[in-house]
């Protein structure tokens, strides 16, 4: 299966929830050290309210997985970086100040 991509560093392999696609282009426009983007799986959920908000959950092979929780639904984010998981952390946080 062929990937869509977007800016070449957001790959789109599934759909993206609201406000999700936004975020993320802002997190990479601002980070050049995250080489990729790979949204996943979306399934619902109850707590899932109000802004978007991502979480780093676990390392992978190439970098990190995070869930991002926005419309009722959480979605899978693959995270292809060099960054550590606090340096992560704190860009995600800065692309989510920025949306305000």
């Amino acid at each position: 299966m062929r990937l869509r991509k977007m800016q070449g560093k957001l790959k789109v392999e599934h759909s993206i929830l609201d406000g999700v696609r936004s975020f993320l282009e802002r997190l990479l426009v601002a980070n050049p050290d995250i080489r990729s983007v790979i949204p996943g799986v979306i399934r619902p959920v109850r707590d899932a309210r109000g802004k978007i908000s991502v979480r780093v959950t676990v390392p992978t092979t190439n970098g990190w997985k995070a869930i991002a929780l926005s419309d009722g639904a959480r979605q899978e984010l693959f995270i292809s970086t060099a960054l550590s998981r606090p340096e992560l952390e704190q860009a995600i946080q800065a692309a989510s100040e920025d949306a305000r």
